[in-house]
């Protein structure tokens, strides 16, 4: 028995000696440090994906666009000041647009007082500074004739039909002069397609060059005008050409659209893209290169992390906003750099083909849509990259009250919308059908749609509206601005003012959604102001002003009071929280301070005594 009970003993013995495993606990510290650091690092690469973007692009871009584009557009026919490009709508004074002003913008080689600048050949300066690439290139598209049905009893009226611009209409038999290759079909070499106002059109047709000389150019679009190049079928004509400024190091590719509808008339549009195709050049230009690799291991380091999340929370990962925003940003910018490989691996590869051929015409435009669809991609991924900046500001209060308010209303938005979008397309569709013949901007179903956001925000035209029809041109407008300015716009204005009451109600009382990150900063503040106000107290107690460097006799029972009230709110923060390391931090330096100042004070009252002691003795 005695043994018996002696290894009972020694099992409770080691039992009480051995601490047990520590349970896996919540460590909000560990939490809103890792937040912290997540926020600086965040906000290191929105630093460096905006120094990216903003070397991009620059001012110049818009001043070349502008200055060639004031050129070639209002420039008008010699003799006649209201014809330039944009307001040609005939084919003759689409053959007086190419004899005139094109052909006296691409050969320019004199200054002002006929003096020659450059004695370089093969070469053409636009206004002097710009110089052009290869040769311009003239391309147009075709229908066939029979494309289009004839009504019967028209027929003895009109035997040709000429239907709108498709890959089924196109014609690519040859016609004219058969020995000259103007009146030849070539196919296509590129997938590219161009958006027109009347259709989609091809990168193939009938196409030719003009000559480096200007003379020789003239002569050739007369014996194109004078042997019927452009004829009934004829749907759109291209004229491209590339040019480059050594100054800026900048790409300007134009292209000029001259659209034939089976309307009839001419219909023009134009494309001026400067881009920067010779990417590192300058110091800066370096620099930028840079920021580019930094911003690669960025969007590295960041899938990493995210596949590190999708294993912790698996499914319950996509339920959150901001981790699908996460993805987002990541597949735009994943996107954005292969782009940016396949672009600057084909400026280096091409760009010195298209060069080498000074006697025809480089197609640049390949390499600024790609540039332009890049810009366009990087401009998308630093939207959505500011958007992110609310999660890590959401402890702000004004901050907090907009995304609950968000969250309180977007059911009722929801339903106010589909409510909204219903009276507004049915306005839509009446202004169409009733103005679509007339007014340019109910032309078609978008304008309308674009016209009516814009009558929301004030900018209207009611007298073409009422010319267009004056029963139901005032009738459409009235009813829209009274239904959808009036009603339904303080709808939803009545819906954000609800909910934002209400989550400000909630946050007077005191019911706020928690944020660690909030309640670490305002810890951390409350704790500086509580030890400044006990530091201003002790010493306002016991030290004094008027004797340098002396303290006041204290007795043990008040440096007890004082420290009782510095530990006390420590110990209610134990109770009522899980911060027990960070108050018992606090205690220790409390207790360590009243001790120091309680061995000064003891140590200054004895020697005092011994000293009166000692002099009375």
């Amino acid at each position: 028995m005695a043994k018996v009970k002696s290894s009972k003993a020694k099992q409770q013995h080691f039992k009480a000696t051995v601490s047990p495993k520590p349970k896996p606990t919540y460590n909000k510290e560990l939490e809103i440090r890792s937040t912290f650091q997540e926020l600086l690092i965040y906000i290191i690469f929105l630093i460096d994906l905006c120094i990216l973007t903003f070397g991009m692009v620059s001012s110049n871009m818009y001043y070349l666009n502008k200055v060639i584009a004031t050129l070639f557009l209002e420039t008008s026919v010699p003799g006649e000041d209201r014809t330039n490009f944009k307001s040609i709508s005939t084919v003759t004074e689409f053959w007086k647009f190419m004899e005139g002003p094109l052909l006296e913008g691409l050969y320019s080689d004199s200054w002002y007082n006929a003096e020659v600048l450059y004695q370089l050949k093969n070469t053409s300066r636009i206004y002097y500074e710009n110089v052009l690439l290869g040769v311009p290139r003239v391309r147009q598209l075709k229908v066939r004739n029979n494309s289009c049905i004839v009504y019967p009893k028209f027929q003895s009226l009109m035997d040709e039909c000429f239907d709108r611009y498709t890959v089924k209409n196109e014609d690519r038999s040859d016609f004219g002069p058969r020995q000259v290759p103007e009146w030849r079909y070539s196919p296509s070499t590129s997938s590219l397609k161009h958006w027109g106002v009347f259709g989609v059109y091809d990168n193939g047709g009938y196409m030719f060059t003009l000559p480096e000389s200007k003379t020789e150019a003239k002569k050739k679009i007369t014996f194109l005008k004078l042997n019927s190049w452009i004829t009934r079928g004829t749907r759109v004509i291209f004229i491209d050409f590339s040019l480059y400024n050594t100054n800026v190091n900048l790409f300007c590719i134009i292209r000029l659209v001259a659209e034939f509808p089976a309307i009839g008339g001419v219909l023009t549009s134009w494309n001026f893209y400067s881009v920067k195709l010779l990417r590192y050049v300058t110091h800066f230009d370096y620099f930028i290169a840079s920021c580019e690799i930094i911003f690669c291991i960025f969007i590295i380091n960041f899938i990493v992390q995210e596949i590190k999340k999708m294993k912790e929370y698996k499914y319950a990962y996509f339920k959150s906003f901001w981790n699908l925003l996460e993805l987002l940003l990541l597949s735009l910018s994943i996107l954005a750099i292969s782009v940016n490989i396949f672009r600057t691996s084909q400026a280096y590869h091409l760009l010195g083909q298209l060069l080498e051929k000074t006697q025809e015409y480089p197609d640049f435009y390949f390499l600024a849509c790609w540039q332009i669809r890049y810009n366009d991609m990087v401009a998308v991924n630093i939207f959505f990259a500011w958007i992110k900046i609310f999660k890590f500001i959401s402890f702000n209060k004004t901050m907090s009250q907009l995304s609950t308010t968000l969250s309180h209303c977007i059911k009722d938005i929801i339903g106010f919308a589909i409510m909204f979008f219903i009276i507004f397309f049915a306005y839509a569709q009446l202004g169409y059908f009733v103005f679509g013949s007339q007014v340019d901007d109910f032309s078609t179903f978008e304008n309308s749609i674009f016209t009516q956001f814009r009558i929301v925000l004030g900018d209207f035209n009611f007298a073409n509206i009422e010319e267009a029809n004056w029963v139901l041109g005032p009738t459409y407008f009235i009813t829209f601005i009274f239904f959808v300015f009036f009603v339904l716009l303080n709808m939803f204005l009545a819906i954000i003012n609800d909910a934002y009451s209400e989550v400000k109600t909630d946050y007077s009382i005191g019911r706020r959604p928690e944020s660690e990150l909030a309640n670490q900063i305002k810890t951390e503040i409350e704790s500086a102001s509580q030890m400044k106000k006990w530091k201003e107290r002790l010493e306002q107690k016991y030290y004094s002003s008027e004797t340098p460097d002396a303290y006041r006799p204290v007795t043990q029972q008040e440096f007890r009071d004082r420290a009782r009230e510095g530990i006390a709110p420590c110990q209610h923060k134990i109770k009522q929280s899980n911060e027990k390391d960070f108050c018992y931090k606090n205690m220790t330096d409390v207790q360590a301070k009243v001790r120091s100042y309680y061995a000064i004070t003891s140590a200054f009252f004895y020697t005092t005594l011994s000293f009166l002691l000692h002099s009375h003795l």
